[in-house]
């Protein structure tokens, strides 16, 4: 972006947002009374990245860089101006026509800023170089991440609070907490947990989802056992390892789940083709079982929000297809 357009942008928002100079009130107006009100809708908080954040007032107008924090703001009854561009459909109904603006990897900060938000929801660590230009803007950035259901929990404590929608907060979690306890009930039963191998890939590149990310804690937490759990992290990426085959034949998998933002199809076909190309693989369990599958990219692509119980009943049912749950 050029930075006469970007100039260019910030007068045409100036120019809709009228810049001009406030009138000053006058002698023995409610001044007083004014600033007594801002200040009981002042909120105060502290995000992932470990720094306290004051907003002079509730938040109306929120731009959100991931789908999963679009998810949460609306199940806390609040809404967003702006959300993360993507291939597919909105995280939910009510926000298909809400203006796109790029993502947490690459945002579009022209069209966030003529959204004139308060607010901008991004990733901790990924977008902490991004402050100084939001801030430009006259926004205030505040960033989360989610690796694991308990930094889901949390992300719906703080954006509750950003809110003032405590109770609202408060009540989400309980229900993740009630549901998550009756999984591990029923995942108890259990003699011999399912061993699963997760992978995270693109056409040509395939990573081992491991128990610090998202998806392997959804697994633990829905009965299964990650193979992968002993593998080292990748360095520019913790929560994943390289593939070791020799090491996954031995661990033997009774079921193999891919998980990926492009299309899922492809990416098994990619896979498939690279496990038959390696006779290794013929011998494991997951191989000759067929059990072989992509998870659906809403739930394990991406963030997804207060619908990780979604995620959660969908990964408990491919482990224990006899066992029914509510």
């Amino acid at each position: 972006m050029k930075a006469s357009h970007f100039g260019l942008s910030i007068l045409l928002v100036c120019t809709l947002a009228g810049c001009s100079q406030p009138e000053a009130p006058a002698v023995g107006s409610s001044a007083s009374a004014a600033a007594g009100v801002a200040a009981v809708g002042a909120v105060s908080l502290t995000d992932f990245a470990g720094r306290t954040l004051s907003l002079q007032h509730t938040p109306e107008r929120i731009v959100a860089l991931s789908n999963g924090d679009v998810n949460i703001i609306y199940a806390l009854g609040g809404t967003v101006v702006g959300r993360p561009t993507s291939t597919g459909s909105a995280p939910l109904p009510a926000a298909e026509k809400v203006q796109t603006i790029g993502s947490t990897h690459e945002i579009d900060l022209e069209k966030i800023a003529f959204l004139q938000p308060d607010v901008v929801l991004g990733n901790a660590p990924l977008n902490e170089k991004d402050i100084p230009m939001v801030e430009s803007i006259g926004a205030q950035m505040v960033l989360s991440s989610a690796n694991s259901v308990e930094d889901i929990q949390r992300q719906i404590t703080l954006f509750g609070q950003m809110l003032q929608r405590e109770d609202k907060a408060r009540q989400l979690n309980e229900t993740l907490k009630k549901h998550i306890q009756q999984l591990s009930a029923s995942a108890k039963t259990a003699a011999h947990p399912p061993r699963v191998l997760l992978v995270y890939g693109a056409p040509g590149t395939y990573m081992a989802a491991l128990p610090n990310s998202l998806s392997g804690n959804i697994l633990e937490l829905a009965g299964g056992t990650n193979i992968a759990a002993d593998l080292p992290g990748l360095q520019n990426y913790p929560q994943y390892a390289q593939l070791n085959t020799e090491r996954i034949v031995e661990a033997d998998p009774d079921y193999v789940f891919i998980m990926t933002h492009g299309s899922g199809e492809e990416v098994k076909a990619g896979f498939l083709k690279e496990m038959q190309e390696n006779q290794a693989w013929s011998s494991v369990s997951a191989v000759k079982n067929n059990r072989v599958d992509v998870l659906p990219s809403d739930l394990f692509g991406t963030n997804p929000g207060t619908r990780v119980d979604e995620a959660l009943d969908l990964m408990h049912g491919l482990l224990y297809p006899d066992q029914t749950h509510e």
